[in-house]
């Protein structure tokens, strides 16, 4: 990675706005519990640099944001309608002055291991093209989670899509995975959006988050965008994190939506990447595998929730 650090920052040929080198935290939230005073509780450990967190509220009705909307440095957004994570997060990033250089996009039931944020930013210092960089995620029994992975393609991302939950260790899953790879700093793909820092500037060069994808594949699709733009996405593992999982999306009544979303946006992703009539039989495949995948995985969802 040293070499990366004295090559210049990408130019989209787009006048660059310049920022300044201060921290911002965002969090969406959407009936978080008790979750977001853990992940708030988390960050004084995280960076000994004065803190900014935005809360992203998506319509919570559990009191959680408010709550902690009372807390020192800890603003809420209320949007007042499920818009979506990557939408939220954009609002949030976008009402932020043009002295925060640095965004911490991260999920509110995250813990920040102590000194998780100094070390991404340390490294985003030392890699000029670093657009964004992502730590080591554990999850609470401790086993590491494939959080940088590799941008996948139309065959690799078939594979997975449609073996990986019966055969895990299928050829394409291990390659979209990247479960092989060493853990050390390195490039990647893409980096799991639910802890993310990134350098303003080449978040803003993209245009943040695609606002069409209502939940999943928004940070795959953004690392594959900054990618294209000359960024590069550094998996900093030296930086720890815990997600130890919320409550907005493992909710019973919201479970077959989530299903839905996931298969819609991975239809999406893999679709805007195989445009145009000569793709068509392409994406007609794609979107069929998907469609039977999302009934088998609704149904076996149904089952679970009716078996407890």
């Amino acid at each position: 990675m040293e070499a990366e650090a004295e090559r210049a920052e990408p130019s989209t040929g787009a006048a660059v706005r310049t920022y300044g080198d201060e921290l911002a935290v965002v969090t969406v939230t959407y009936s978080p519990g008790e979750t977001l005073a853990a992940f708030l509780d988390s960050l004084p450990a995280a960076t000994t640099r004065p803190l900014r967190v935005v809360l992203a509220d998506n319509g919570s009705v559990d009191g959680a944001p408010e709550a902690a909307a009372e807390r020192e440095g800890v603003e809420l957004l209320r949007i007042g309608e499920n818009v979506g994570y990557g939408t939220a997060a954009n609002r949030a990033v976008a009402q932020l002055g043009p002295e925060v250089g640095w965004v911490v996009v991260a999920n509110p039931d995250l813990v920040f291991g102590a000194g998780s944020i100094d070390t991404l930013l340390e490294a985003g210092s030392r890699i000029p093209r670093a657009g964004s960089l992502g730590p080591l995620i554990r999850d609470p029994a401790g086993a590491v989670y494939p959080s940088a992975r590799r941008v996948p393609d139309l065959a690799t991302g078939a594979g997975h899509a449609v073996l990986g939950k019966v055969w895990p260790q299928n050829p394409w899953s291990r390659t979209y995975r990247q479960e092989s790879t060493a853990i050390e700093e390195r490039p990647a793909g893409w980096l799991s959006g639910s802890c993310l820092l990134l350098r303003r500037t080449a978040f803003d060069s993209v245009d943040g988050f695609d606002p069409r994808y209502f939940m999943y594949f928004e940070d795959v699709d953004l690392g594959d965008r900054l990618g294209r733009a000359g960024w590069l996405n550094v998996y900093v593992p030296t930086a720890e994190v815990v997600h130890t999982g919320g409550v907005s999306t493992t909710k019973a009544d919201v479970s077959a939506r989530m299903l839905a979303e996931h298969h819609r946006s991975a239809y999406r992703y893999l679709a805007d990447r195989h445009p145009g009539a000569a793709n068509a039989p392409l994406r007609a495949a794609v979107r069929a595998g998907l469609t039977v995948r999302a009934r088998v995985s609704t149904s076996r969802t149904q089952a679970a929730v009716a078996a407890h």
